[in-house]
């Protein structure tokens, strides 16, 4: 037997608000009738899409060529440490008491 499943709506309590030009604001209104969706719920949605985007885009590694075999190689077969980074490893342990 198929349970009904309740969608949670979580409640909106923050608000935004932006300034626009008469251009703008005409531009958005025709956007929102096309899609069928009040002016509203289509920048609520445009921003949301837009932000999810733009943090995919920043947190994203993108590297082409030999950059990518540079990057590859350094990752398959790191370095060993120098005696820099053996001194700030022993820096560390001693600080977390390890």
């Amino acid at each position: 037997m198929a349970r009904a499943v309740k969608r949670q709506r979580s409640r909106k309590e923050q608000r935004l608000e932006a300034r626009v030009t008469p251009d703008q604001k005409r531009l958005i209104e025709r956007a929102a009738e096309l899609r069928g969706t009040t002016v509203t719920e289509f920048v609520v949605v445009s921003a949301q899409q837009a932000a999810v985007s733009t943090i995919r885009d920043f947190e994203t590694l993108t590297i082409r060529n030999k950059a990518r075999q540079v990057f590859i190689n350094a990752v398959l077969n790191p370095p060993a440490p120098n005696e820099a980074a053996r001194a700030a490893a022993q820096r560390y342990l001693a600080q977390m008491e390890l």
